[in-house]
């Protein structure tokens, strides 16, 4: 069988399946890899390809976070519902693995390219980034899997059906090819700031592995795969928290990148990272790009805003009290903390809240005239309704026409990783809370002063896992400044604190029967009332009786429109059962 290579979309996927027509790799699209690695060019358009192609959606980048803790929504995944079986995962089909097989054969043949070594070893890098992208996302999804450093041939029963290899020898290879990556991927001008894969952002990923891996197994105090304690015989928890610091370090000291920080932009600078067409790349190290005039367009202005073909997202009034005020004080401290109105508990707080979701200072573009605009009830089943990633035009809330670019590595990830990793291995004070956490408060208009005693508030929302009081902070700061990022879910996995889905998601404290404003002006309210709307204009009206899925809790709404389930073998999801009907060397996770 010809090894053939199509120009686009690099090479075709090799087979975990037992259906030889899976195996055909013959097209009359492609043509033969033997010819078509030369030179530089033909390097470049192969390792676009894999860019094109693995690049994360703007799905994945806007609401990949949607099943975590702090965000509701409508439609939630049978996986939270404590009927998930094997049948009913996916994720090792064909086309889950020809990203592997692209890279591999990548790697296999690059060789063949006439160019300088030092070309030839960024090409490598570029490739081994991807191929640590992709077991990334297969250990966090699985745990062990087989491990491929090679294309396998279509006649390779042995390599086509092996077992799981342990998910420390994964990630122990993964490491590898993260440091081949953030050595020999390139800082040259030409690479940096036009949206290819380079040295800089190895790093940034490096960080963003480590830091969960080296987590993941400082709270999991045993293999989930396994049952078992870690093996010792590749890297161990401190291990990977040290390759984090060190990759963050690396950022931190010899980067171009930084904060956006302009105090004059306190209310806006934030939520201009997220909403603009071009990348202002002073902190945006990677972004998948869009652009109006291409036009190369996406939908998540028009899903975040519609109450059909989104999903309601909105944020949970729990986590919404972790916001500070801006004199650095906690919210939480105030002995009427739960029971304020709207309008009350959302000002004098950090900047980044009201450029998260809509409060009492939001204004946006209706009918081309940029006017005062409060919580659509329609949408919203907090009251907290997101606008992180919005464009603030309703121009754009009919159609799929967002034009802004989306972050994926931010130099505000840098820091947070350089902080947690630090402080779980012990190691974190003044000085790295004025490098780090400090600059991101700064950066939202927030006193900087370091804590003096842990949070409780934190304490029991973390569910009395940490009482630290450097870890509590930097876990309410990665929480705030990486909201909706795609980041928490995997954060609350590898914290161990699964359990946190299963909270009803609560949202704005609202007396049945009385009115609250929901501007500054008290000329808009809202109210909840149990039967039957009233009349007064002005007023949006919350009619319990013809919404089952929300209620009262001690005078605060509660959205839950299906009760979450968790257990803690859903760490790991299932292994495929289809897989291993087709494969019987692949173990099951336990208890699955």
């Amino acid at each position: 069988m010809k090894k053939q290579i199509s120009i686009l979309l690099a090479a075709t996927a090799v087979a975990f399946s037992s259906c030889e027509n899976f195996l055909e790799q013959d097209s009359p699209s492609t043509i033969l890899a033997s010819t078509y690695f030369t030179n530089e060019s033909s390097l470049e358009t192969y390792a676009n390809g894999l860019l094109n192609a693995y690049t994360p959606s703007y799905t994945t980048l806007t609401y990949g976070d949607q099943d975590a803790d702090c965000v509701a929504r409508t439609n939630q995944s049978n996986f939270f519902t404590g009927s998930w079986s094997p049948n009913e995962q996916d994720g090792w089909d064909t086309g889950d693995w020809k990203m592997l097989y692209d890279v591999n054969y990548f790697l296999k043949h690059m060789g063949e390219a006439d160019v300088d070594e030092k070309t030839l070893l960024h090409y490598q890098g570029v490739a081994r980034f991807w191929r640590a992208w992709f077991y990334y996302a297969k250990v966090r999804t699985f745990g062990g899997v087989p491990w491929y450093d090679e294309p396998i041939d279509a006649e390779d029963q042995e390599a086509l059906y092996k077992g799981r290899d342990s998910r420390e020898y994964v990630m122990h290879r993964v490491l590898e090819d993260l440091d081949f990556a953030a050595s020999n991927c390139s800082t040259e001008s030409k690479y940096v700031n036009c949206g290819v894969i380079n040295g800089y952002i190895a790093q940034a990923f490096k960080a963003r592995v480590c830091l969960f891996e080296g987590t993941y197994r400082k709270y999991h105090t045993t293999n989930p795969e396994t049952q078992a304690p870690w093996s010792t015989e590749y890297e161990q928890a401190e291990d990977f928290l040290r390759a984090a610091v060190t990759a963050c370090e690396a950022l931190m000291n010899n980067s171009p990148y930084q904060l956006v920080d302009n105090p004059a932009n306190v209310a806006t600078q934030y939520h201009t990272l997220f909403n603009q067409e071009k990348i202002d790349y002073t902190e945006i190290l990677w972004a998948r790009e869009y652009s109006a005039s291409l036009p190369l367009l996406h939908e998540t202005t028009w899903k975040f805003n519609s109450s059909t073909n989104g999903n309601c997202w909105s944020m949970d009034k729990e986590f919404l009290n972790t916001y500070l005020l801006l004199d650095g004080s906690r919210y939480t401290d105030q002995p009427d903390y739960a029971t304020k109105s709207y309008v009350d508990e959302l000002s004098g707080r950090d900047y980044r809240l009201q450029q998260t979701i809509i409060t009492p200072a939001y204004r946006k573009k209706q009918n081309g005239v940029e006017a005062e605009y409060t919580p659509n009830f329609s949408i919203t089943r907090t009251g907290y309704q997101v606008i992180k990633w919005n464009i603030d035009d309703d121009a754009y809330e009919l159609s799929a026409q967002s034009y802004n670019s989306l972050p994926i590595f931010r130099f505000a990830e840098v820091l947070l990783n350089y902080a947690e990793a630090k402080a779980e291995l012990g190691e974190f004070g003044q000085t790295e809370w004025a490098a780090t956490i400090a600059r991101l408060r700064a950066r939202a208009g927030v006193a900087t002063d370091a804590p003096q005693t842990a949070d409780p508030y934190l304490i029991s929302y973390f569910d009395n896992s940490v009482s630290d009081k450097w870890i509590l902070e930097i876990r309410r700061e990665r929480g705030i400044e990486l909201f909706m990022e795609n980041l928490r879910y995997d954060d609350l996995m590898r914290w161990k604190l699964g359990q946190l889905i299963e909270r009803p998601w609560t949202g704005i404290y609202a007396p049945l029967g009385r009115k609250q404003p929901l501007n500054a002006a008290g000329t808009k309210f809202i109210c909840v009332m149990q039967d039957r709307e009233g009349t007064e204009i002005g007023t949006e009206y919350i009619v319990l009786a013809q919404n089952p899925s929300l209620s009262l809790q001690n005078n605060q709404l509660v959205f839950e429109p299906i009760k979450r389930v968790w257990n803690d073998r859903m760490y790991l999801r299932p292994i495929p059962q289809a897989a291993r009907d087709v494969n019987g060397n692949l173990a099951q996770n336990p208890e699955w």
